[in-house]
């Protein structure tokens, strides 16, 4: 008899920022491969219009309102989702962003960067973006020996990218917090791992990367121009990293790691 791998019938997926581009496409990658899906975040809109293409795809999910900052607002999602699904098997922590006051264009003085959008960054990358939903979704799925958490982290994690400084550190902290728990969890049934996208076009970099007529941006250019397949990702391109990680069939001894998504940015060094 053969086996599907990638076969995710039976697991219930939590995905916290579900709503956006990339954890949009990463819930309908995971409904697709069989898995019930529960969207969580903050703009109902746009969870909902998710639900309606995962039903319409055949698929099966439900959009729960959530706050990945704040503990009562997640205690209050996991119980909806698990009276509607059940205890959540694979978590994928995918809510983050980037805040203009946090940016340092070309010339800006370091010291000069406000600490409180320091802060806001890294609360909304570290603790919403993985320390909160871990401990939260993490405590359901120790109780019941099994899980798969999968992290969004960045390619800014890796590469310390001008301008984005304070993202860049925060996703930096969760490869390492990923790390920590991996190594804490790995005998209790729950994996911990990440997944670092390079560059896919979104809410919060679209402008960055290309200009208002549609052309790449000075920045978007320079992007390309060090990527070895010359273009951008697009999110449905995460899809088998995600499910790869997800699959306690596919990726039984995977735990601690971080796959790079990114076209080869990374292997470029001049």
């Amino acid at each position: 008899m053969k086996t599907n791998l990638f076969n995710l019938q039976g697991e219930v997926a939590v995905v916290i920022g579900g709503t956006g581009v990339l954890g949009g496409g990463i819930a309908e990658a995971l409904a697709q491969a069989g898995a019930r899906v529960a969207i969580l975040g903050r703009n109902a809109e746009r969870g909902l219009e998710r639900v309606r293409a995962i039903a319409a795809a055949g698929g099966e999910a439900i959009f729960v309102s959530a706050d990945s900052t704040d503990r009562d607002s997640l205690v209050a999602a996991r119980q909806q989702c698990e009276t509607k699904f059940g205890t959540a098997t694979i978590l994928i922590n995918a809510a983050g962003g980037n805040r203009p006051d946090a940016t340092l264009p070309p010339g800006a003085d370091f010291c000069k960067l406000p600490l409180n959008a320091w802060q806001g960054v890294f609360d909304l990358n570290l603790v919403g973006g993985v320390l909160l939903p871990a401990q939260v979704f993490g405590e359901s799925m120790l109780a019941a020996g099994k899980g798969s958490i999968i992290n969004i982290a960045s390619m800014a994690g890796i590469i310390p990218l001008s301008r984005v400084v304070a993202y860049s550190a925060a996703k930096a902290a969760v490869i390492n917090l990923t790390q920590f728990l991996a190594r804490e969890w790995a005998t209790r049934g729950v994996r911990v791992n990440a997944i670092s996208p390079g560059f896919f076009p979104a809410e919060q970099n679209r402008k960055l990367l290309f200009r208002e007529d549609g052309s790449y941006s000075e920045r978007g250019g320079q992007i390309i121009g060090h990527t070895p397949m010359a273009r951008f990702g697009e999110a449905h391109e995460l899809a088998g990293a995600v499910v790869f990680l997800a699959s306690s069939k596919a990726s039984s001894f995977v735990t601690g790691q971080n796959i790079i998504v990114d076209g080869g940015f990374s292997a470029v060094t001049i």
